[in-house]
């Protein structure tokens, strides 16, 4: 009965947690159907366009460099409520804006709680879940932004039928917002679950290992009490006590060895996965529909074909990563990914079209679901010491979106100049890269608390975790 109540327990935080990978989701897939009616409504140039599509990025950026340091100085909990009502503000915000300077303001706020989401969200979990469920459950942060990108895509793509549809005369707010101006509606529906992480976010508690961090061991056995017993309660507190009563330190402390090593680990490791090209495929996606002779009349429609896809395939890592391992689950999902791209790549050389592409298009989502794209979050929530971890992750989140922006800076231009094939093949390229550097420098953690790592790279791997890795990767 007691196990019953702490799976339910940490079940419970982790998906209210995981409620800010799904607005990280929500709001950025859902400009994908705002943009053209906002550019015909407010006659904008292709500066204002690029400025309105790229300046939540910016806002990212912002949110990616305050929440990492805050988190660590006020706590996770708080900074998570920050992001809430970034999302909340932001969504009302930009559904009642008519110029076009505030449209900008409040996309920069929904960066910015994005941004926010995306460090401290995979951060909590990490923290607050037992070791031998920790991957399991930072991948339903990912889990939760592809649902939150098909949740944007289902919604833009239902609202747009429902205003075609109901096109005749009307008046009154829900009119305006619904039908004269639906894409004021798509983005409004964030309201919803925004509103929900506000208030759910009450009934979560603070991450026990930062409480530990300032002292509070009492309110920290608490939680660790509901989240593992009482006895392995006492053990972890211990533990977590030893480890942070050790050590202070800052940005500086990441440049010196061992954790300069760690954070290149992750930070390398987070930028080949999105050099993979996901966003290009998502984002472009009836582009590249389009280009391999599907017809794409209605692409809000491709794009939820897409989306459910990415939803479906996350399972994959939830269900093996903390039973099969980060490293053989890495090493597999990206040498597969840079086969699914190449296969992508030589369809649109040979030209060999139409449903045998979206075969292999759906087959790279696969790979990326349940590797390179979750497995990031989870490796570098996990190899860091408490103290600094929420610093060392926002410098990894950063290296995210710079890397995304890059990549969408990028995409159009590389089809159109090497061609689509070219580019599908140079996105392969990465993928292999992926793979050797792990190969080379990722260690396994599956099963391992926090702080049995941290002591893990202060005495420099040892043999165990070596041997371990090996077995791991026979098995695979």
């Amino acid at each position: 009965m007691k196990t019953k109540r702490t799976n339910y327990f940490i079940s419970l935080i982790t998906l209210i947690a995981a409620l800010g990978g799904f607005l990280f989701g929500f709001d950025m897939a859902v400009v994908s159907g705002i943009i053209e009616p906002l550019k015909i409504q407010y006659n904008l140039s292709s500066a204002q366009e690029g400025l309105f599509v790229s300046c939540a990025l910016l806002g990212c950026i912002v949110g990616v460099a305050f929440s990492g340091y805050l988190s660590d100085k006020i706590g996770r909990k708080k900074v998570l409520f920050i992001s809430a009502i970034l999302f909340l503000i932001s969504a009302i915000g930009f559904a009642f804006s008519e110029v076009y300077s505030t449209l900008i303001l409040f996309r920069v706020l929904a960066g910015m709680g994005v941004g926010v989401a995306s460090n401290v969200s995979p951060l909590y979990i990490s923290e607050v879940a037992p070791s031998h469920k920790r991957g399991q459950l930072v991948v339903f942060y990912q889990l939760a932004i592809t649902v939150g990108v098909l949740a944007a895509y289902i919604s833009n793509f239902f609202l747009q039928k429902y205003a075609i549809t109901h096109s005749a005369t009307g008046q009154g707010l829900l009119h305006w917002l619904f039908i004269e101006n639906v894409w004021r509606g798509m983005f409004i529906v964030g309201v919803i679950p925004a509103g929900a992480f506000c208030l759910l976010l009450l009934i979560v508690p603070e991450s026990p290992r930062w409480l530990v961090q300032f002292g509070l061991d009492e309110e920290a056995f608490k939680i660790l009490n509901k989240i593992n017993g009482s006895e392995k309660a006492q053990i972890e507190l211990h533990s977590i006590k030893e480890m942070t009563s050790q050590k202070t330190g800052g940005y500086k402390e990441l440049l010196r060895s061992p954790l300069r090593k760690l954070l290149v680990l992750a930070m390398v490791l987070t930028a080949l996965s999105q050099f993979s090209g996901i966003n290009g495929v998502i984002f472009y996606g009836p582009t590249i529909l389009k280009s391999a002779g599907i017809v794409t009349s209605d692409a809000l429609f491709y794009q939820v074909i897409l989306g459910l896809a990415n939803v479906l395939f996350t399972f994959v890592a939830i269900f093996k990563v903390d039973t099969w391992g980060r490293r053989p689950l890495y090493l597999v999902g990206s040498l597969c990914a840079a086969f699914a791209l190449a296969l992508t790549g030589f369809c649109f050389m040979m030209n060999i079209t139409g449903w045998y592409m979206l075969f292999c298009i759906i087959l790279f989502l696969l790979f990326f679901a349940f590797s390179l794209g979750p497995l990031k979050f989870v490796i570098s929530t996990e190899i860091f010491p408490t103290h600094i971890r929420g610093t060392a992750l926002s410098i990894c989140i950063m290296t995210m979106w710079v890397a995304d922006w890059i990549v969408n800076l990028l995409f159009p231009i590389m089809r159109d100049g090497l061609g689509i094939a070219a580019t599908f093949f140079v996105f392969s390229f990465f993928c292999i890269l992926s793979f050797v550097y792990a190969k080379k420098k990722l260690f396994e953690t599956k099963g391992k608390s926090l702080e049995e790592i941290e002591k893990s790279w202060n005495l420099g791997l040892n043999e165990d975790i070596k041997e371990e890795t090996l077995k791991a990767i026979e098995k695979a």
